[in-house]
């Protein structure tokens, strides 16, 4: 079991409740387009936990810290297929991420991994809005309607779609080896 999950048992919430009222809208885009920091973060975090499920405030904020510190992985066989990509093509990572997100990536070992990197919290630009886009394939130098865009939000990948990329929908390492095959081949 994990320290969040630990942490939301002993406070008696049900496992997740933490993440429901971290990533809602109100609370993560401020973060995502880099407004506010961890600790603000946390803070909304604590505040809505108190409000929603009537949590003393120390208490959420430990939930908070929990699960902004909460470790997370990067799936190899996803990596393999990007670096195998890479070797032909530019790849950016263009995601919804934090003010931190440079060591996210450091800490997974994925700094090398890609040519460019687009994280909302460092441009104030957020998926699905379509300039994020349009900022990740100007920088790696490639027409929008040259860029393949893959993400487990339907409504990132249809955004992308309506600017001219090909789209795929993210839901196992199989979808993305599905879209390299033509260029892996």
């Amino acid at each position: 079991m994990s320290r969040l999950a630990a942490l939301e048992r002993a406070a008696g919430l049900p496992e997740g409740a933490t993440a429901e009222i971290a990533f809602a809208p109100e609370t993560d885009l401020p973060l995502m387009l880099g407004r506010i920091g961890k600790e603000e973060w946390v803070a909304a975090i604590s505040s809505g936990l108190a409000e929603h499920r009537r949590l003393d405030p120390a208490r959420g904020r430990a939930l908070g810290f929990a699960l902004a510190e909460s470790g997370f992985w990067a799936d190899q066989e996803v990596v393999e297929l990007l670096g195998r990509a890479r070797a032909r093509v530019p790849v950016s990572i263009v995601t919804n991420a934090t003010p931190w997100l440079d060591d996210d990536l450091a800490r997974l070992g994925l700094t090398g991994l890609v040519d460019d990197v687009v994280g909302s919290a460092a441009f104030g630009l957020a998926k699905p809005d379509r300039r994020i886009y349009e900022l990740a394939a100007e920088r790696v130098g490639a027409a929008v309607s040259r860029c393949l865009f893959v993400d487990d939000r339907q409504e990132n990948v249809d955004a992308a779609v309506a600017l001219g990329m090909t789209g795929v929908l993210y839901r196992r390492p199989d979808d993305l080896r599905e879209a390299l095959a033509p260029l892996l081949a």
